[in-house]
C-alpha cells in the first residue's frame, strides 16, 4: 500500500511506516538541509516545494497521508503563536490536499502544546476541517518511551480514517517494558568532538558519531540536563545546543532558582549527546546515515523526527485495520469529473 510523507524530514515517519509494510511513492520537505539524507536513505526524490505551492495532481494515488507539521509554532518552549504564524498555517494546507485526494486515511504529529489551553481551540477547528471532509477522527496525547522509545517524548498524533471506511482508528496499547538510555547507546564508544566551528568530521568508523561543541548557555544550566544509564532521555529536540548530555556524567547540582552548575572535578564528563546517540535515542538505525556540513543541521534533522519505533507501533495498527478493505472498493470523488478513486491504491 502506498503513502504519500509531507514535511518528510529526515523521515522517520516514513521510516516507520516502510518498516510496517506500507511503500513510499511521493515525499515533500523544502528545507534543503534534509534533502540529500532523504533521498540517499529513503532511495525516491523528494519534493522540494512549499506544501503551499502543491497542487493535488502533483500527488500520486495513495492509501494514506501521513506527515508532520512544522511544530515551532505550538510549542510550549516556543513563541506559541499558534495559527497567527505562518508555519502553524500550513495545517490547513495539509487538510487541502487530503480533501482534494481523499486517501483511505491520513496521520498527523506535533506537539504536546497543541492540546494548551492557548492553541485547544484552534486545534479542535482543526480536527473538525478534517471531519468536515469525511474523516472519522481520532487523537491522543503519546509518550514514546511507551512504544519503545528510549526518551520521554510526549506527542499529539491525530488519525483519521475516511467515514466510507466505516472504522476509527483506536491507538496501540502502551508495551509493558519501557527502555533506557543503557538500552540505546550503552554499547558506543566515545564519540569525538566536531572539527572547527563545528563543521563535520566527515566519514567516520560509526556514522554521526560526533558532538558539538562550545560553552553551555544560562538557558541550558537552569535546569539539570543528565539522565542516568537507566532513566529514558530528556526530548531530543532540534537544536544540537540544547542536546542532553551523556549519562556518563553525573546529575547537575542545583544553587539557585533556574541556576544549576557541574559537578566539580568532574565538568570532563559533560558533554553533549553526538549526532549518532540522539539518532539511536530517535530509533534510527546506524545504517541510517545524515548528510550535513554543519553539525548542528544533524541534530536538527534528528530532533524534528518522528521516532522509528513509535511510528512503526502506529502503522503496524493502520495496516492491520486496512487488511480488512478490499481494494476493489471504491467511492465517488467530489472532483468535477467525478471519477472514481480506489479505497486502497496499491
Amino acid at each position: 500500500m502506498k503513502i504519500a510523507s509531507f514535511f518528510s524530514g529526515a523521515g522517520g515517519l516514513d521510516l516507520g511506516f516502510t518498516n510496517a509494510g506500507f511503500k513510499l511513492a511521493f515525499a515533500n520537505d523544502n528545507w534543503e538541509g534534509c534533502w540529500e539524507t532523504f533521498e540517499k536513505n529513503h532511495k525516491i526524490p523528494i519534493n522540494k516545494k512549499s506544501i503551499t505551492k502543491i497542487k493535488a495532481d502533483e500527488v500520486p494515488d495513495v492509501v494514506g497521508f501521513v506527515g508532520g507539521p512544522p511544530c515551532q509554532s505550538w510549542s510550549l518552549a516556543g513563541a506559541m503563536r499558534g495559527i497567527n504564524d505562518p508555519r502553524g498555517q500550513v495545517f490547513y494546507d495539509y487538510v487541502r490536499l487530503i480533501k482534494e485526494k481523499k486517501p483511505s486515511f491520513f496521520l498527523a504529529e506535533n506537539v504536546a502544546g497543541l492540546l494548551s489551553s492557548s492553541h485547544y481551540l484552534e486545534f479542535m477547528k482543526i480536527v473538525n476541517a478534517f471531519k468536515q471532509i469525511g474523516y472519522n477522527v481520532s487523537f491522543k496525547l503519546l509518550d514514546a518511551n511507551d512504544y519503545g522509545v528510549p526518551q520521554e517524548r510526549k506527542r499529539v498524533i491525530v488519525v483519521g480514517y475516511h467515514e466510507k471506511l466505516g472504522k476509527k482508528f483506536e491507538f496501540p496499547s502502551p508495551l509493558s517494558q519501557k527502555p533506557a538510555l543503557k538500552d540505546a547507546i550503552a554499547d558506543l564508544p566515545e564519540a569525538i568532538p566536531a572539527s572547527h566551528y563545528n563543521k563535520t568530521n566527515g566519514k567516520l568508523e560509526i556514522y554521526n558519531h560526533e558532538y558539538m561543541n562550545g560553552g553551555f548557555s544560562t538557558i541550558y544550566m537552569s535546569r539539570n540536563r543528565v539522565r542516568s544509564w537507566n532513566e529514558p532521555s530528556f526530548t531530543i529536540q532540534a537544536g544540537g545546543r540544547h542536546a542532553p548530555c551523556h549519562p556518563k556524567a553525573p546529575k547537575m547540582r542545583l544553587i539557585g532558582k533556574d541556576k544549576r552548575e557541574f559537578i566539580k572535578g568532574k565538568e570532563n564528563l559533560y558533554r553533549r549527546l553526538s549526532v549518532r546517540e540522539c539518532a539511536r535515542i530517535q530509533t534510527f538505525p546506524d545504517d541510517f546515515v545524515f548528510y550535513y556540513s554543519n553539525v548542528a543541521d544533524g541534530y536538527k534533522m534528528i530532533g524534528n523526527a518522528v521516532p522509528v519505533k513509535l511510528a512503526e507501533a502506529l502503522a503496524k495498527q493502520i495496516m492491520k485495520d486496512l487488511k480488512g478493505i478490499r481494494p476493489q472498493e471504491k467511492w465517488q470523488t467530489s472532483s468535477a469529473k467525478q471519477k472514481e478513486a480506489q479505497l486502497c491504491p496499491e
